[in-house]
């Protein structure tokens, strides 16, 4: 199969990096040290929806009053201290994003995340944010996913109609976040499994396995 974007917008978490066990450990670490114990399990239903809303979700879900600013702030500095030599990009991430480059792609990272996350997952697996055209994070945008606005703000950074873009995604708000901006998708299953991520145009495993050429 031969698929013609002209503009690949990543997802950062589960696309380019693995970075789910890191911030669970940052985020019930912090959250700990603010009064409230959660588990893993509590993660779920925010999967892919940015820090900042995940611990809204599951203060609100413990009827736990929070500073939200305050929990956010130390979870990401929990966070980048212990992705040091331990974060890795998936398999085919950099290889993949080169591709793109070479083959006179624009390239543009669209992450829920804080900005510190995004710049300090680029900084450990040492792929540069110079090979993207843009670079967008979860505090760019007033409405996160699913909504589709950090879809539609990627695509005009980078001078592309979003019919024009592929999004690279590996959660469901995700997922419909780039349908809903009128992107083609292709989900990554890295966190979920094809049948929990409906509404793609494409699935792989990883980007080591697209299925699909330029």
């Amino acid at each position: 199969m031969i698929i013609s974007p002209k503009g690949i917008i990543f997802d950062m978490d589960g696309v380019l990096v693995d970075s789910e066990p890191f911030i669970i450990k940052a985020i019930i670490q912090a959250l700990a040290e603010f009064g409230l114990k959660i588990t893993a399990e509590d993660f779920h239903p925010f999967t892919g929806t940015g820090e900042i809303n995940c611990i809204r979700g599951m203060a609100e879900n413990h009827n736990f009053s929070i500073d939200l600013k305050a929990a956010t702030k130390r979870t990401y500095d929990i966070y980048l201290e212990i992705i040091k030599g331990n974060l890795k990009p998936l398999p085919g991430a950099k290889e993949f994003v080169n591709t793109c480059r070479k083959l006179g792609k624009k390239t543009a990272i669209a992450s829920s995340a804080d900005g510190r996350k995004v710049r300090g997952n680029l900084a450990q697996i040492n792929l540069s944010a110079k090979l993207f055209d843009a670079v967008i994070a979860g505090e760019d945008v007033k409405h996160k996913k699913p909504a589709p606005d950090i879809f539609l703000l990627a695509a005009e950074k980078i001078g592309l109609d979003p019919k024009d873009c592929l999004v690279i995604e590996d959660a469901l708000s995700g997922i419909k976040a780039a349908k809903a901006a009128g992107c083609k998708c292709l989900a990554i299953t890295s966190s979920f499994t094809p049948e929990q991520l409906v509404g793609a145009d494409f699935y792989a495993p990883d980007l080591a396995h697209v299925p699909f050429d330029f």
